[in-house]
């Protein structure tokens, strides 16, 4: 999008992490907690629906509590013997989002900042952004273990916005969860809500305007 001087509006992009760079995640779980001899449902039940479950993952969020202890604690939750990378297992079969990343990697030669805005599950042992191979497409990371804080509190996005080093209205955030966009779209950021369609890379590309390859 653009002013009708042909002054480019936006200038910064920032990108949640799942649900926009990785795909397949709910078929992951259920595969993996089938191998298990878990309910297909039981990752998601005990991250986020048993109370001591969600207690461990905001935990884990905000850096009070590293992977590994997590990994241990929930394992036990779960029922699973071996804890050893738990969230790595568990995320093995996770894919990266091949439009998603191609249109970041097109945004960033079109001259965009790009931020990765991410609410964390931990980066040791298992760092779910170096192993989908997105962690060098950014100009900035921010990320809430590291912060002690996560979305959808407003102080992460105005931490993201100092560090682009940008106004609000240059930027667009993308993110899947709709309770996280909110408090960006009230600092004046433009929002895109991942909702899980085919066509959201070529939304977003249309908005930045940007011309994709084929």
């Amino acid at each position: 999008m653009r002013h009708s001087g042909g002054q480019r509006q936006y200038r910064g992009l920032i990108l949640d992490f799942v649900g926009v760079l990785t795909e397949g995640e709910a078929s992951a779980h259920q595969s993996w907690c089938t191998a298990q001899g878990l309910p297909a449902s039981a990752w998601v039940d005990a991250l986020g629906r048993h109370p001591r479950g969600r207690e461990l993952y905001a935990a884990l969020e905000t850096g009070r509590l590293t992977q590994a202890e997590w990994n241990r604690r929930t394992a036990a939750l779960l029922g699973v013997d071996d804890h050893h990378d738990l969230m790595g297992r568990a995320w093995a079969a996770v894919r990266p989002a091949a439009a998603m990343i191609t249109l970041a990697r097109e945004a960033r030669r079109a001259g965009y900042a790009l931020a990765l805005l991410s609410n964390s599950f931990g980066l040791d042992p298992y760092n779910p952004y170096r192993e989908t191979g997105v962690w060098d497409l950014f100009d900035v990371t921010v990320i809430s273990e590291t912060e002690g804080v996560a979305k959808p509190d407003p102080v992460i996005y105005r931490r993201t916005l100092d560090r682009l080093g940008l106004p609000a209205a240059a930027c667009v955030f993308v993110d899947d969860n709709p309770a996280n966009l909110p408090p960006a779209a009230a600092l004046g950021i433009t929002t895109v809500h991942a909702d899980g369609r085919s066509d959201t890379a070529a939304r977003l590309a249309d908005l930045l305007g940007i011309v994709q390859r084929k």
